[in-house]
C-alpha cells in the first residue's frame, strides 16, 4: 500500500492529510478547509485525533473508529470556535480500518474511498455534497451535478458543528481487491474507469499513485491532490508454512 500527496498547480499550500497505519490497519484521507492555512490544520488534527484514538483499547473496532471520528469533529469544532485564526476551519475524513478480513469504513464530507473487485469500480462512499443530495432527490442528473457551479459545496464535514453523523459501513475483503482513497482533488479530474484502468495497470501501489496524482496535475491540478492505493493479496501455504517454522520472518 502507498500514498502521495501534492498540492497541485494553483493552491499555494496543501490542506490535505493522509496516514497509513499498518500497525493499526488503518488507510485515512482529509482534505481541509478554511482561510489562513486553517484547513491544513484542521486536516492535520482529524489524522492525528483518530490515529490516536484507534491506539486505545476498549471498544470493538467499529465503534473505537466512529468514536475516533467524532472525536476528531468535537476537538476541530472546539479549536476553531477558541482560536480566532482557524474560525470557521474544517475539513472531510474518510478512513478505513481492516480486522483480519473485515473492513471498517468511516465517512464524512466528499473525499472517497473505491473498492476494486474483479475488474469492476465500486465508490463505497456518498459524497456529502449539496448536489449530491440534489441528485438523490431526483432534482437534478448526474450531468447537470458535474457542471454545477455548487458541486463543491459540502453538505457535512467535521468541525462545522458540535456533533456529526458519520456514515459507517462494513464488508469482507477478498484476495485480490484493491482499495483506492482520494480527495476531491482528484476524483474531480479523473473518471471511475479511468481510476481503474490506472490501478490495473500496475501491481505497485506507489506506481499507481504517482501516475494517478501526474494525471490531475496535466488536466490543471487546480486543487489538492491525494491518493492511496491498497491490494489485498493472502499468503500462499507454502509461505505461512515456512514462518511458522521460523525460517520466514515478516
Amino acid at each position: 500500500m502507498h500514498g502521495k500527496t501534492d498540492k497541485g498547480l494553483v493552491r499555494k499550500e496543501n490542506e490535505d492529510a493522509f496516514c497509513i497505519e499498518k500497525d493499526l490497519g488503518l488507510l485515512a484521507i482529509a482534505d481541509g478547509m478554511g482561510g489562513h492555512a486553517s484547513g491544513e490544520v484542521a486536516s492535520k488534527m482529524a489524522i492525528e485525533i483518530l490515529r490516536d484514538s484507534l491506539k486505545k483499547e476498549g471498544e470493538p473496532l467499529p465503534d473505537r473508529l466512529d468514536s475516533g471520528v467524532k472525536l476528531a469533529n468535537k476537538m476541530i469544532y472546539e479549536a476553531s470556535r477558541s482560536q480566532s485564526q482557524l474560525n470557521g476551519m474544517g475539513t472531510t475524513l474518510t478512513a478505513l480500518q481492516l480486522d483480519g478480513k473485515r473492513l471498517s469504513i468511516a465517512h464524512v464530507g466528499d473525499s472517497r474511498a473505491y473498492l476494486i473487485r474483479g475488474g469492476v469500480i465500486e465508490q463505497l462512499t456518498d459524497d456529502h455534497t449539496i448536489v449530491s443530495e440534489q441528485v438523490a432527490r431526483g432534482m437534478i442528473t448526474r450531468e447537470e451535478a458535474a457542471r454545477s457551479d455548487m458541486r463543491n459545496i459540502l453538505s457535512k464535514a467535521l468541525g462545522i458543528a458540535p456533533e456529526v453523523d458519520v456514515d459507517m459501513e462494513e464488508l469482507t475483503v477478498s484476495e485480490g481487491d484493491q482499495l483506492v482513497l482520494c480527495s476531491d482533488g482528484l476524483s474531480e479530474l479523473i473518471s471511475d474507469d479511468e481510476i481503474l484502468s490506472e490501478v490495473q495497470s500496475s501491481k505497485r501501489p506507489e506506481i499507481v499513485c504517482d501516475e494517478l496524482v501526474n494525471l490531475a496535475i496535466q488536466r490543471g491540478g487546480e486543487d489538492n491532490i491525494t491518493v492511496i492505493v491498497a491490494h489485498f493479496h493472502r499468503e500462499n501455504l507454502l509461505f505461512r508454512l515456512l514462518r511458522s517454522l521460523g525460517w520466514i520472518r515478516r
